[in-house]
């Protein structure tokens, strides 16, 4: 699932499994989230926190030693050495203490994981869907009828996409090429489009890459895709790869945290993660208004990721990972409903959106930001929330909780471009200003929804606009079905600067663009 909902006044969009069909009221918006808290989540923040004492309780421990340590003088010295002389016992235990207590911090705490470098993949241009070129293609297919052809029109020009957008070589012909051969030929182009450019620019041997994870909702033939990876790069035999299907647009920070967690089982190696959509097998050529938004957002997309865990890297990498916070309703039975892939009347498939689906998009988020809170805000806004939260638990249920603000956590945002109206909630929910939402806007208006690798995109956005400075930190979010909001934050380890062939490196210029629904 992608995201939600275009104009207000001209219908909800949905996405993110790739050929996604909606149910919403158009009138459905996402809830205040911020103005309701839940307890237990704000516990649980607080229990990552905590999972992280040791490294507080040492920090100014070291601290102490150290101002103690610049204020001994000689005879402090000799007298610390006498003393040590009849102590010897008490010396050799707490040292052999100290010793054991550091290998074990040495041995358990988690290995850093580094972005070196990540690669989007940019179409052809004869790939573009223009307005008119779309809703002429559309007519000659014969499937739509008059009606399906205007409410088409009318979401393409609410929807916050632009006229430079991509659909698969299948789509551009006439009946579209609906088959396996041309789904294989859509996610090869995509994929190793963007893992050439990526091995290239990051100058490493694939057979260097010890871990691959690639992530595709909808199309997951055999061979898998990360099998087709495999051989079309010669990966050695003992890669360890997965691939995860029907996990929607968030899937691609589930894959990041998948290699992650690999990343800190397996030592000195490269992972890589590769995230896209298929939709050449998954368009919908029915006539049922709510399953046609999906063909007027989706387009063409994906990304690579090199991650490694080599101390080494830190120096070449872009960023390093600092927390990822997974959010799942699926024991929910409306929130598992919400997005469900079946067939129409007519016995053509797509997926359904739930009229309930934006109210629990909200309650996800609000999940999620509740758990992240504690892990990313600084200590004032921690203590304001938690002591407006006390006074309104135990003395007046009346009083409002305290708003946190996000934007002194963060410097930049990447929320999925799965709608405009997605973006437009978010903006205002958590009071963002229109620069921290410019770069979702952009992608959504240059490359439309492109499911998992949008917030890859909008990254490239902050990075060609030389936006991305030395300890940023940046907000990757985005919702999937099942019903799931994961968040991925990344801290600039320098001056980031955008990388060869990025995707907005010959239009740039033309951004931001004035939207006009």
């Amino acid at each position: 699932m992608a995201g939600a909902g275009e104009s207000r006044n001209g219908g909800n969009g949905g996405g993110g499994d790739g050929s996604v069909g909606v149910q919403i009221r158009q009138t459905r918006r996402l809830p205040d989230f911020l103005q309701s808290v839940n307890l237990k989540y704000v516990k649980l923040g607080y229990h990552y926190l905590i999972s992280n004492l040791l490294t507080l309780c040492l920090f100014p421990l070291a601290v102490v030693i150290s101002v103690e340590a610049s204020q001994t003088n000689p005879n402090d010295l000799k007298q610390l050495w006498i003393h040590l002389q009849y102590n010897l016992v008490s010396i050799i235990i707490c040292s052999a203490v100290l010793v054991f207590g550091l290998t074990v911090y040495v041995m358990t705490r988690p290995r850093p994981v580094y972005l070196v470098d990540f690669s989007c993949y940019l179409p052809p241009d004869h790939l573009k869907a223009p307005y008119s070129r779309f809703m002429e293609h559309s007519k000659l297919t014969g499937d739509f009828d008059d009606s399906a052809l205007e409410f088409q029109r009318k979401i393409l020009e609410r929807s916050g996409l632009g006229e430079d957008t991509y659909v698969p070589e299948a789509m551009h012909h006439v009946p579209p090429r609906i088959s396996m051969a041309a789904a294989r030929e859509e996610a090869e182009q995509v994929m190793f489009g963007a893992l050439d450019n990526l091995f290239a620019n990051a100058n490493v041997n694939p057979k260097d890459i010890g871990i691959l994870v690639v992530n595709c909702s909808l199309f997951n033939p055999t061979p898998s895709l990360s099998a087709m990876i495999v051989n079309k790069y010669k990966l050695r035999g003992n890669i360890r790869s997965y691939n995860l299907g029907g996990m929607g647009c968030s899937a691609g920070v589930i894959a990041v945290d998948l290699a992650k967690d690999m990343l800190l089982v397996h030592r000195n190696t490269y992972a890589v993660v590769v995230s896209t959509e298929n939709i050449t097998q998954n368009w919908y050529f029915g006539n049922k208004k709510s399953m046609l938004i999906p063909n007027c957002l989706f387009r063409v997309g994906g990304s690579a990721v090199l991650l490694s865990n080599k101390s080494r890297d830190k120096r070449r990498s872009k960023y390093k990972l600092v927390h990822v916070v997974r959010t799942h309703r699926g024991a929910d039975d409306k929130a598992f409903r919400c997005v469900y892939q079946e067939q129409d009347d007519t016995g053509r498939t797509g997926v359904s959106l739930s009229k309930d689906l934006m109210a629990i998009a909200g309650e996800t988020l609000k999940t999620n930001i509740t758990t992240l809170g504690p892990l990313v805000l600084p200590i004032s806004e921690q203590i304001l929330f938690f002591m407006t939260l006390v006074v309104k638990k135990l003395f007046n249920s009346k009083v409002k909780p305290y708003i946190p603000d996000f934007k002194l956590a963060f410097e930049h945002f990447c929320i999925h471009a799965g709608g405009r109206a997605v973006i437009d909630e978010l903006e205002k929910n958590l009071q963002l200003s229109p620069v921290h939402v410019e770069a979702s806007r952009m992608t959504l208006h240059r490359f439309g929804n492109t499911s998992s690798s949008s917030i890859w995109y909008e990254l490239a956005y902050i990075e060609a606009k030389g936006r991305m400075r030395r300890g940023n930190r940046v907000w990757q979010i985005a919702f999937g079905s099942g019903f799931k909001c994961n968040s991925a934050i990344w801290e600039a380890l320098r001056h980031v600067k955008p990388s060869n062939n990025s995707p907005w490196e010959h239009c740039i210029d033309k951004y931001p663009v004035t939207l006009s629904y």
